[in-house]
């Protein structure tokens, strides 16, 4: 009986203890950093490329050494990239038949990515057998999250069999709108976007495009409802940033959505040495063709998620090769040959062309507007291609030409081999659906010939891979003069290097590649119908479809942009000492000189002069008007004075 205060007692400071002891020694909730590993732009640059000062940089059994490092440092950090993983390098011959870009990002160990506009370069046939391909593979490939780019939907007027076969695609590849990926306690919930410019850069995709920002609220809403806490919101944004705000698609994203952490900007192919805070999201861009791999490491201490650290990993020669993505890279090698090389002379993968003495314009150069050698070579290549196509039945080429925006990449210093070249004029396929744009052959007059030759003087400055590069003709312009005014004197350049002058309604044969070909159609629309080119054959009709003029060999292969460019470099062995630097084709004239400005004008420019006319005489008799009512009223108020 005397036990039992002293049990109750017992029992009393046992519940007093469970009680205390909980909320006195519970340590006080914490999160831990998490770290974003980040690419973006890869192109199928799977192997290192030339810098052009004798270094090298990118390749991905290096980045596979960089990835391991960085997640020997974060155990729990996630790999993400922001598209365009595939086309600009040989591998991309195989895209559609193997997938090796997707594959070789599972090997890596990706997450999750997200398509870009050249993912759609070989059409909506060309995603979907791709997407087969890496699932009949049975290999590992990241998770694919794509929300406001899809194919027409059932019931769609637009919805066909092509369609039916991407949604089939998609859904065996568990393509979907985001995807959670769940690491050390943090539900990383990741979308993609497509951007407005990347949509227009994708004109054959098939693809319904809806708007990015009101695609982004409703994803982010229904993560907040359906994803807990703690979370990163993270979107796969392949629309870019660019240094004029209105134009920084991106920017504005993230202006006009609140609730994304993170967006992985990609398509531009900047570089960002920090973050972009719009808001509470930070922009990052890791530059393109796996040159560095980003790190993004944020705090989400107290429920907020902010900057903790940020830095870009150069993938360079200081990094070992991992020695199992640079076999399985040997292996994707041996595949180009056997599927793709075989049917241009049976060329191999690293097979030497030529040797190149000289420093040729790299991309960065190329935006300047002025003549470029590595311009005059590749369009050379395309005249001495068709000469050597077709032989005895040789039909004299006037003119070729081609554009910056297909030139991807430079000749590198000394050997030159296959894998260069085609690096040089990767993008696109031809009507057969195999890699690398065609060359195609038209006539068009001298008049739209000089109209080309205006595009290119007027356009550039404000779309720079709108400049073109000539082979069989020389022309001047000055950048001051009125726009599509600014050529000043143009001619034909004959094979002797004697020069004729260019006739108006005479035909000239031109060769240039598929898709110049098409822009150069597009001419009209794109100068509010000021200039005009228009495609002919040899009397003189339009032609409509430019695919009915691609150039095939003897075999029935399309004779491709590269391959003119392969065999060119093969037949000098070492490269002239005509391409150390410009000829003469395109000469800027950048005098002030009214003599130079006002001469020749054209039909816009009177206009133009005419309207600034009207508009000093009309300031000039308002400044009068105004002077003559101030003399009134001065007037008036000195007779109002006197008769005071």
């Amino acid at each position: 009986m005397k036990a039992r205060p002293i049990g109750s007692l017992c029992l009393i400071l046992l519940i007093l203890l469970n009680l205390i002891v909980p909320v006195s020694a519970a340590p006080t909730s914490t999160v831990e950093p998490v770290t974003i590993l980040f690419t973006h732009d890869m192109h199928s640059h799977l192997l290192p490329a030339e810098d052009g000062e004798g270094n090298s940089y990118g390749g991905y059994a290096r980045l596979k050494t960089a990835i391991d490092a960085q997640k020997d440092l974060h155990p729990n950090a996630i790999l993400i990239d922001g598209g365009d993983f595939s086309m600009g390098s040989l591998f991309q011959a195989v895209y559609t038949t193997d997938a090796v870009e997707l594959l070789i990002m599972g090997a890596l160990g990706y997450d999750a990515t997200t398509f870009g506009n050249h993912e759609y370069d070989y059409r909506a046939l060309g995603i979907a057998n791709m997407l087969n391909a890496a699932a009949d593979s049975k290999e590992p490939f990241p998770s694919i999250v794509q929300a406001n780019y899809k194919p027409p939907a059932e019931g769609d007027p637009d919805y066909d069999e092509n369609a039916a076969t991407v949604w089939a695609a998609y859904e065996r590849c568990g393509i979907q709108d985001y995807t959670v990926i769940q690491r050390g306690g943090i539900n990383f919930a990741i979308f993609g976007l497509m951007g407005e410019d990347s949509d227009a850069c994708a004109p054959m995709s098939g693809m319904v495009f809806q708007d990015p920002a009101d695609t982004a609220r409703r994803i982010v809403a229904e993560i907040q409802t359906q994803v807990s806490e703690p979370r990163v919101v993270i979107c796969l944004s392949h629309s870019g940033t660019n240094k004029d705000p209105k134009k920084s698609e991106d920017e504005k994203l993230a202006a006009e959505v609140d609730g994304i952490d993170v967006i992985v900007s990609g398509h531009s192919h900047t570089t960002l040495e920090e973050p972009i805070q719009v808001n509470d999201t930070y922009i990052v861009s890791a530059g393109e063709y796996c040159q560095n791999m980003g790190v993004l490491t944020l705090d989400l201490s107290g429920g907020n998620c902010s900057l903790h650290s940020y830095s870009l990993i150069p993938i360079n020669d200081s990094l070992a090769e991992d020695s199992g993505i640079r076999d399985k890279i040997e292996e994707y090698k041996k595949i180009v040959e056997t599927s793709y090389l075989t049917r241009f002379s049976n060329l191999t993968f690293d097979q030497a062309l030529a040797i190149n003495p000289y420093q040729f314009d790299d991309l960065e150069d190329l935006k300047e507007h002025r003549e470029s050698a590595l311009g005059n070579l590749i369009a050379d290549s395309y005249l001495w291609a068709v000469k050597e196509l077709e032989g005895d039945n040789y039909i004299p080429v006037d003119f070729a030409m081609t554009a910056n925006g297909i030139i991807r990449d430079s000749l590198p210093l000394s050997e030159v081999t296959v894998s260069d070249v085609f690096n040089i004029l990767s993008l696109g396929s031809g009507s057969d659906q195999t890699s690398g744009y065609p060359l195609v052959s038209c006539w068009i007059t001298g008049k739209d010939l000089k109209n080309a030759f205006e595009v290119d003087a007027s356009v550039t400055g404000l779309m720079p891979t709108a400049q073109l590069y000539y082979s069989g003709m020389t022309f001047t312009f000055n950048p001051h003069r009125m726009l599509f005014n600014r050529v000043t004197d143009c001619a034909q350049v004959l094979e002797d290097g004697t020069t004729v002058p260019i006739e108006d309604e005479k035909l000239y044969r031109v060769v240039t590649g598929l898709y110049c070909g098409q822009m150069l159609g597009a001419v009209k629309d794109k100068s509010f119908g000021i200039l005009n080119i228009t495609p002919r054959d040899a009397q003189g009709n339009e032609i409509t479809d430019l695919e009915s003029c691609i150039l095939y060999d003897q075999y029935g292969n399309e004779c491709k942009e590269w391959y003119a460019l392969a065999a060119y470099l093969g037949s000098m062995g070492t490269i002239s000492e005509d391409y150390t630097g410009p000829d003469g084709r395109k000469i800027v004239d950048n005098s002030w000189a009214p003599s130079h400005l006002l001469t020749n004008l054209n039909a816009v420019s009177w206009i133009f002069l005419a309207v600034v006319l009207v508009l000093v005489v009309l300031v000039m008799l308002v400044i009068r008007l105004s002077i003559y009512r101030r003399r009134r009223l001065r007037e008036l108020q000195r007779t109002m004075r006197s008769k005071m």
